[in-house]
């Protein structure tokens, strides 16, 4: 499978040193699916008890793992329950073979881990339509479960990459109202991000204690305004899903906890933000700051559709502070805009204002801004109060090597 062998310019000079989240157990193998010498299964055991929660791709055509793990959530239970994700192949495309498949290594992993198969949650990533050699998991299972430890989740982290040229993570400890929780997750994605809830999937720990259906309603709301607000290509995945587990180990209640909530929310945007740093060829990070919408809904279709652009992907790359293609992107995306209103800025320099360019422009300046790697693109409509951002990346050579030579 052809893969990028340089780490992204625009990665963290090292995997974060995660803190153990009591309750989570971790496990890694090298089965064999499709990469040779490295690990590409990861086991997560969770304490008896622990709420699951998760959103996951609207794709017409998502995997059988995602169909699923969509099935199970909700069920009341006090049993302990696993996660099992597989990279390397998808699953997903490939009928009758991929429920099988799904129903084999649920199957497996509750009987290694000794736990009910309604509480078992599997993924997989990886080339779409090829069947998955769900054997190669299946004989691996039994020492996953006797080799899971509490301080496996960077091991965890690398097992599931793909094109991925760095592995993510992010925690925080949170001092609630009742004492201090830990939240520490993991994410892979690096092309086919444009989520729709990208190949992307994330597993997010907590040991605070929390109700599974307010869990469920915090992860929906962060995840509207952290991973639905970023995109690498505009190609939404298959197989995009998104956990998060709190094992109750810790005996701390945050239902309703303000400190809780912005702690959940943090490492889920630390989390899509590395996605989008590890986008495919990318070489500059690009904050899209949308203000003056009709309302918050048109605003996040303008700042997508500018994030999505490959023409204005390109000027990024090619460090052209070309506002023309900004103004295209604006009046493409079908969201209320007025010509005569628009303006756009490159970081701190105003490029155009009311409907033209600003009289204060100058060429040089807005060059420069563009050749920093972290650059923001400010567009305010003048019609509303609407706002959002998104995040997104450049589009580059890079992006097209890896792609073409995703399968051989």
């Amino acid at each position: 499978m052809g893969t990028t062998t340089a780490v992204s310019p625009l990665a963290p000079a090292a995997f974060p040193d995660l803190p153990r989240v009591d309750g989570v157990r971790f496990s890694t193998i090298a089965a064999g699916v499709r990469y040779r010498g490295r690990d590409d299964v990861m086991l997560a055991r969770l304490a008896p008890g622990s709420a699951v929660a998760g959103v996951f791709t609207t794709s017409a055509t998502r995997s059988a793992p995602v169909l699923d793990c969509q099935d199970k959530l909700g069920k009341p239970t006090s049993d302990a329950a696993a996660i099992l994700v597989n990279s390397g192949n998808a699953n997903a495309f490939t009928g009758r073979n991929g429920r099988d498949a799904t129903a084999a290594i649920v199957k497996a992993t509750a009987a290694a881990c000794g736990v009910p198969e309604e509480r078992v949650f599997t993924s997989a990533t990886g080339v779409i339509g090829e069947p998955l050699p769900f054997e190669k998991i299946t004989a691996a299972l039994q020492q996953l479960a006797e080799t899971a430890d509490p301080g496996g989740i960077d091991r965890a982290a690398r097992a599931i990459m793909t094109t991925d040229t760095f592995a993510k993570g992010a925690s925080v400890v949170v001092d609630t109202e009742n004492g201090p929780v830990t939240i520490a997750g993991i994410a892979k994605g690096s092309g086919m991000i444009a989520p729709d809830m990208a190949t992307m999937l994330v597993y997010i720990f907590t040991d605070a204690v929390i109700p599974q259906s307010e869990l469920q309603d915090l992860v929906s709301t962060h995840n509207a305004q952290t991973f639905n607000c970023i995109t690498v290509d505009g190609d939404t995945s298959t197989s995009d899903t998104l956990l998060v587990a709190a094992t109750g180990v810790s005996g701390i209640d945050v239902s309703g906890d303000a400190a809780f909530s912005d702690g959940l929310h943090e490492v889920m945007q630390e989390l899509a933000h590395l996605v989008v740093r590890d986008g495919e060829g990318a070489t500059k990070f690009v904050e899209i700051a949308v203000t003056g919408a009709a309302n918050d809904s048109d605003a996040r279709t303008h700042g997508l559709s500018i994030a999505n652009s490959p023409l204005v992907k390109t000027a990024i790359a090619g460090e052209d502070p070309n506002w023309g293609r900004v103004v295209m992107a604006v009046g493409k995306s079908g969201a209320a805009a007025d010509r005569d209103r628009l303006s756009i800025r490159f970081g701190d320099v105003v490029v155009a204002e009311h409907g033209w360019v600003s009289d204060d422009y100058d060429e040089a300046t807005a060059a420069a801004c563009m050749k920093n790697q972290n650059l923001t693109i400010g567009v305010d409509l003048g019609i509303g109060p609407g706002k959002a951002t998104v995040w997104t990346c450049d589009l580059t050579h890079g992006y097209i090597d890896i792609n073409a030579d995703y399968r051989s």
